[in-house]
C-alpha cells in the first residue's frame, strides 16, 4: 500500500506543479516522466501515478466546478493552491476511480494536506471530500 501512498504524492506534486507553472498536467508528467528516465536520483513515475494524472485531466472543468460549487465561502483562486491541488485529486479518485475505497482517499488527502498545508486544511479536505463521497452517484455526470 505504501507504493499508493507515493504514487498519490506524486500525482498531487504534478498537479502542484502544473498549477504554478500555468502548464496542463500532461505537460508536467511528461517532464516528469522525461527526467526520470534521464536522471537516476528522479525517482520513477508509476502506472499508478500517471492513471491518476491522466484521469484527472479528462475531468479537469467538472471538478473544479464541483469544488467551486461545494467549497462554501471558498473560490478556487482564493484557496492555498496546495489545498486546491489536494482536493482535485481526491475528487477525481474518489468519484471516478472505483478500485479504491472511499475511505481510504479521504484519508490519503487528509494526509496530503496534514503534510503539506496549513493547521486549518485537514479538516477542510476532509469535509469536502466526505461530502463529495455522499454526492458520489450524482457527480459522475459529464
Amino acid at each position: 500500500m505504501a507504493a499508493r501512498n507515493k504514487a498519490r504524492k506524486r500525482a498531487f506534486q504534478i498537479l502542484f506543479e502544473a498549477d504554478q507553472r500555468g502548464e496542463s498536467v500532461q505537460t508536467v508528467l511528461a517532464d516528469w516522466v522525461r527526467h526520470s528516465r534521464s536522471d537516476d536520483r528522479q525517482p520513477p513515475v508509476t502506472e499508478y501515478t500517471m492513471q491518476l494524472v491522466e484521469g484527472y485531466a479528462g475531468y479537469v472543468d467538472r471538478i473544479d466546478d464541483l469544488i467551486s460549487t461545494y467549497a462554501v465561502g471558498w473560490t478556487l483562486d482564493r484557496m492555498p493552491v496546495v489545498d486546491r491541488n489536494i482536493l482535485r485529486l481526491g475528487a477525481y479518485e474518489l468519484v471516478w476511480e472505483d478500485e479504491t475505497p472511499d475511505a481510504v482517499v479521504i484519508d490519503e488527502a487528509v494526509q496530503l494536506a496534514k503534510e503539506f498545508s496549513t493547521d486549518d486544511s485537514p479538516a477542510f479536505v476532509n469535509g469536502l471530500l466526505a461530502r463529495f463521497k455522499d454526492l458520489k452517484p450524482s457527480l459522475r455526470r459529464d
